[in-house]
């Protein structure tokens, strides 16, 4: 004669052989979906670090004392923003020279113009030489000559003065900030660093026994994937992958142009370190729907519907996230039912009628 034992753990309903399914009070109809084995994408796991594409440092054009700075280390600069301003008053004085030597010019080119009207009247009529003329013609083309370099000395002395106003190239945030107020400056001397939000990527380094299958595929069909802080995850088919090996390491550095969304310049920044996904191949995996499983402490398990409608809490082990579900490393197999209202399950599992041993012909209590 062998006792019999039902054991209840964490919802698991075990039963020796001979037991079988009381019949349920009520029919079921709970909704659910099959476990599905589906061929998935195989993803190789790097971790890598976000990069910002455009990052410049801006320096001086011309020479003066830093008057003002606008904005400090992790400030965000909009595009064409003023962010330092040269003492301009030598500037100013050069610009109010070059327009005073423009307007003489431009007077004393009149005159010569004049002149040279006069001076041409009077030797169509033959009463001047031709001397004359030539002199009259040489001093309007010295006066011609003269505007055009008081011109360029005016654009000059403006350019100059437009370089005592330093913007912001494009659009970021400052990550150095090289001068202070009062210092001199000269041609070329930095002023700001900074780098761009707007523009990401992340680099990997990939061991040479993956670069293989990644420089098989075509540049179309290359995929990866960069996985947020918050576990979402952004796709790209956009890698640049280098042609020579790190002699110390033996990896391969492989960059991936992350395209610009809400999600990236909210989430991301340079010096990050994130989760990366390479495209390397296909396998079969086991696919469970999101919308069924439930965390309860520290369990992750699904309701399975069983036979005569019972309904059974199991744990499972999941894998990466899917867009439509999770993939299943352990606790379930193709096929099997899982309820998708994980609320609706656990009342049902509540309310059925425990399991019933049918005895044996003999050896049994």
């Amino acid at each position: 004669m062998y006792p019999i034992r039902a054991i209840l753990l964490l919802g698991w309903i075990a039963v020796l052989p001979g037991a079988v399914w009381a019949e349920p009070t009520e029919p079921t109809a709970l909704p659910s979906a099959p476990v599905e084995a589906r061929v998935v994408p195989r993803e190789y796991r790097l971790d890598g670090i976000v990069e910002a594409v455009r990052g410049s440092t801006v320096s001086a054009q011309t020479s003066g004392q830093i008057q003002e700075l606008l904005y400090d280390v992790d400030d965000v600069v909009e595009k064409n923003a003023l962010i330092a301003r040269i003492k301009d008053t030598e500037h100013r004085t050069r610009v109010a020279q070059a327009a005073a030597d423009l307007k003489a010019a431009t007077a004393r080119l009149r005159q010569a113009q004049d002149e040279y009207d006069r001076i041409a009247g009077l030797y169509r009529t033959k009463n001047v030489s031709e001397s004359a003329m030539e002199k009259a013609r040489a001093e309007l083309d010295s006066a011609k000559a003269e505007l055009e370099a008081a011109t360029a000395r005016l654009q000059s002395a403006q350019e100059q003065l437009s370089y005592t106003e330093i913007r912001a190239p494009y659009s970021g945030i400052v990550t150095k900030r090289h001068v202070s107020v009062g210092e001199t400056v000269g041609p070329g001397t930095p002023i700001m660093s900074g780098v761009s939000l707007d523009e990401l990527r992340v680099t990997a380094d990939v061991p040479q026994s993956i670069i293989a299958a990644l420089r098989a595929a075509p540049a179309a069909e290359r995929r990866a994937w960069v996985y947020l802080p918050d576990g979402q995850r952004i796709e790209s088919n956009r890698l640049t992958i280098f042609p020579f090996a790190d002699p110390g390491s033996n990896t391969f550095q492989v960059r991936i142009e992350l395209p610009p969304s809400p999600q990236v310049s909210g989430h991301l920044f340079p010096g990050m370190y994130v989760k990366t996904g390479f495209l390397v191949g296909e396998k079969t995996e086991l696919i469970v729907p999101k919308e069924a499983v439930v965390q309860r402490s520290e369990v992750t398990a699904v309701y399975v519907l069983g036979e005569g409608g019972y309904v059974h809490f199991r744990q499972i082990r999941l894998g990466r996230a899917m867009d439509d579900g999770y993939v299943v490393l352990a606790g379930l197999s193709a096929g099997e039912q899982v309820v998708l209202d994980p609320i609706a399950a656990g009342e049902h599992l509540k309310a059925q009628p425990p399991l019933r041993h049918v005895a044996g012909s003999k050896g049994h209590d």
